[in-house]
């Protein structure tokens, strides 16, 4: 289970053996999304699958997780999606009050999105072999003017922005298994950040160096994986992060970290320094992004590193996920 959470066993899978053997004749950097050359026009592509148990869950469902999973891929990879296809792997026995429920839900997401599905395709499998349903998307999309992301361009003094508070997804889901007797006013956090994502962009696209949606693994994952990518050292500051008491309070019961908690609709971008507060501003205008802040900065050292300035006044390395605690998660 733990090759799929995000972190450093799905790493290890990824650059151990998908990328030398499948990979190997791209010049792609891999990230959320690839740029590819059709016809001299230039798309971004992108592909996921969505597993979450229980289908249906406080905020949202698989069907919306989907489109919103789909485009966020392609908006922190500097892109507006387009178009997407969808497979379902429906279980034997499956409700069709369910399979209905879900395919609205994914309807209307696209609708807000202002996305097309254009086509798809469908299986069944035996009863018990798919939990419910699973579903699998890939979308296209066009880039946003202005917008360069590489973990390449990133630059000590360099600003983390984060566009609102970590962990309400992970910790939604945990709750809505019933696996717990905790009681929590908690909702997750699915939602598409493209609308935020363009509104920086508007503002601040010269400043804009990179940008992941901190999904399997949380916060500290993505940062990790831009740490060693730029070879540089991210600088977070704790009391500056975003975080509901419920996500606190739970990871604490649990021992948990919250920076390793998935989350749906936030995403995270380094922001050069002279374009940073704008960039922030642009966000906090865009509904659903008053609670963006920045939290860190990129240091030089220590290097391929992610450090945490505690509200204690100590410091802490945070590394990326190891293990699975929150499986089946998105």
């Amino acid at each position: 289970m733990s090759h799929g959470a995000g972190g450093k066993a799905s790493r290890r899978l990824v650059e151990g053996l998908f990328a030398p053997l499948l990979l190997s004749s791209s010049s792609e950097r891999l990230a959320d999304a690839a740029y590819v050359e059709i016809g001299g026009a230039t798309v971004a592509f992108t592909t996921d699958s969505f597993v979450v148990h229980p289908l249906h869950f406080p905020g949202g469902s698989i069907g919306e997780l989907a489109v919103n999973g789909t485009v966020n891929d392609l908006a922190v990879s500097g892109a507006k999606a387009h178009s997407m296809v969808v497979t379902f792997v429906l279980e034997e026995g499956l409700a069709s009050s369910v399979l209905e429920a879900e395919v609205r839900a994914m309807s209307d997401a696209l609708k807000r999105a202002g996305v097309t599905m254009v086509g798809g395709d469908t299986k069944v499998v035996e009863r018990g072999k798919a939990d419910g349903m699973y579903i699998s998307t890939a979308g296209i999309g066009s880039p946003i003017p202005g917008v360069h992301v590489d973990a390449r361009t990133v630059r000590p003094g360099d600003k983390v922005l984060l566009s609102g508070p970590i962990g309400d997804h992970g910790i939604t889901i945990l709750l809505a298994r019933a696996d717990l007797d905790l009681e929590a006013d908690l909702y997750s956090d699915t939602r598409s950040v493209l609308p935020m994502i363009e509104a920086m962009a508007a503002q601040a696209a010269p400043g804009i160096r990179w940008m992941r949606d901190p999904t399997r693994g949380g916060l500290a994952t993505s940062l990790n994986e831009l740490a060693r990518d730029c070879g540089l050292s991210v600088e977070l500051n704790e009391e500056a992060i975003p975080m509901r008491d419920e996500v606190r309070g739970a990871c604490e019961l649990l021992g948990l970290d919250p920076l390793h908690i998935a989350n749906e609709g936030q995403f995270v971008a380094i922001v050069s320094p002279e374009f940073a507060d704008i960039a922030l501003n642009a966000v906090q205008l865009t509904e659903g992004g008053d609670e963006a802040r920045i939290i860190g900065q990129i240091r030089k050292d220590p290097a391929n590193t992610v450090v945490v300035n505690t509200r204690y006044g100590g410091t802490r390395i945070v590394d990326m996920l190891v293990g699975d605690p929150l499986p089946r998660i998105c």
